[in-house]
């Protein structure tokens, strides 16, 4: 006899279930995190939603999610061992509405996000952020990403609207985390959301650690000879999630928009520089890039642009040299690439530094939210840099 698991849906957590007879369940779903009041060309009910997202899984007699759960756990799965799957709309982004996806096994329970594009724009980034961590996971031997499992589309057709999804690793106890202003002391902190125990402030030595991790997993992520790098990263988009466990910090990344490089070596798509001076100015414009990017945020996730104290580039410095640190040999200089890096970046005087930093923010889009911000806090910003450096 054939068995097919139950499923159930849920708006967040488990508290929050949603019927079909519910007003939920044919209310519209927001298309973001921030309430707008422009009239969307798109419109999808959280029903509409809830189906799609069962018709995706239940595909090919559940192939996909079984063959998902057999890796995560290491052992086979079949429709038989499942009681139930969960499915909680997780929360509404700019171009992704995941979905976690909640398995209950007779031992145990395995989570799943599924990741279904709405917009255009959504859409487009599915498809090219899939193949981008699957280049990823394949290409280095570290993983800071979550694994992807496959791809599909589902054709909504009460609201005449095609959704793509996929499917991918739910990091479990990591949480989303924003500068926001500690009531205790009215100052800018770090703010985990943790759903589990309440949001709660990093310390200041967390704090240290969460940037120094931040810049080394994108260093990681940097390709000295090719000049490949993550970026259209930002912290506002909660891109980075945190988990805290006692003083102990563990920092993962949760997507890549884009990954390619700065500018073309020899002028030829994916060919590797061997001039060394070469190599060290691409890596002084990915350092430079990254410590600037690092120190925005939006307040509490959704407000206005807001800058990060100087610890940020200090411990920015830090995790990208320990990364330099561990990258292996091979590229065209003569000495150890951190040794070497170093040395370039002590030769710039503060002046230099600050024509160089100009040059990067005249590349920013004039209508940047971020813009006006850098714009402010630039020349003491590079008075940061200059003496994280020669500290």
């Amino acid at each position: 006899m054939k068995t097919t698991p139950q499923l159930k849906y849920f708006l967040y957590n488990a508290d929050q279930a949603v019927q079909e007879e519910s007003e939920v369940w044919a209310a519209p779903i927001p298309l973001s995190r921030k309430p707008s009041d422009k009239k969307e060309d798109i419109s999808i009910s959280h029903g509409d939603y809830f189906c799609a997202v069962r018709d995706f899984l239940e595909k090919d007699s559940f192939r996909l999610i079984l063959s998902a759960l057999s890796q995560q756990i290491r052992r086979d799965v079949t429709c038989r061992k499942i009681k139930e799957i969960r499915i909680y709309l997780a929360k509404h982004g700019e171009f992704y509405h995941p979905a976690r996806i909640e398995t209950v096994l007779p031992e145990s329970s395995v989570a799943l996000v599924l990741n279904v594009a709405v917009s255009s724009a959504g859409k487009d980034c599915a498809l090219r952020e899939y193949r981008l961590l699957q280049k990823l996971d394949k290409d280095f031997s570290f993983s800071l990403l979550p694994r992807v499992f496959g791809r599909g589309r589902v054709f909504v057709k009460a609201a005449n609207l095609e959704l793509r999804m996929f499917l991918g690793e739910w990091l479990e106890g990591y949480n989303e985390f924003h500068i926001s202003r500690d009531p205790a002391d009215d100052k800018l902190k770090i703010v985990v959301w943790d759903s589990e125990v309440g949001n709660y402030f990093l310390t200041t030595s967390q704090t240290m650690e969460l940037y120094r991790q931040a810049a080394m997993a994108l260093t990681g992520y940097y390709h000295i000879e090719t000049f490949e790098h993550i970026f259209s990263w930002h912290h506002a988009a909660g891109d980075f999630v945190v988990k805290c466990q006692s003083d102990k910090v563990d920092l993962k990344l949760v997507t890549v928009r884009q990954y390619g490089p700065m500018f073309v070596s020899n002028n030829e798509p994916g060919s590797q520089s061997t001039d060394a001076v070469i190599v060290l100015e691409a890596l002084l414009v990915f350092f430079l890039k990254l410590v600037m990017q690092m120190r925005l945020d939006r307040l509490d996730g959704t407000g206005e642009i807001v800058w990060s104290d100087k610890v940020a580039v200090e411990q920015s410095l830090k995790g990208f040299l320990d990364a330099l640190a561990l990258k292996s040999p091979g590229s065209p200089l003569a000495e150890p690439l951190v040794a070497c890096f170093q040395q370039h970046l002590s030769s710039y005087t503060r002046s230099e530094l600050l024509a160089l930093n100009r040059v990067l923010v005249a590349k920013y889009h004039p209508r940047s939210p971020d813009l006006a911000v850098i714009q402010q806090h630039l020349a003491q910003h590079v008075d940061d840099l200059y003496a994280a450096v020669h500290s």
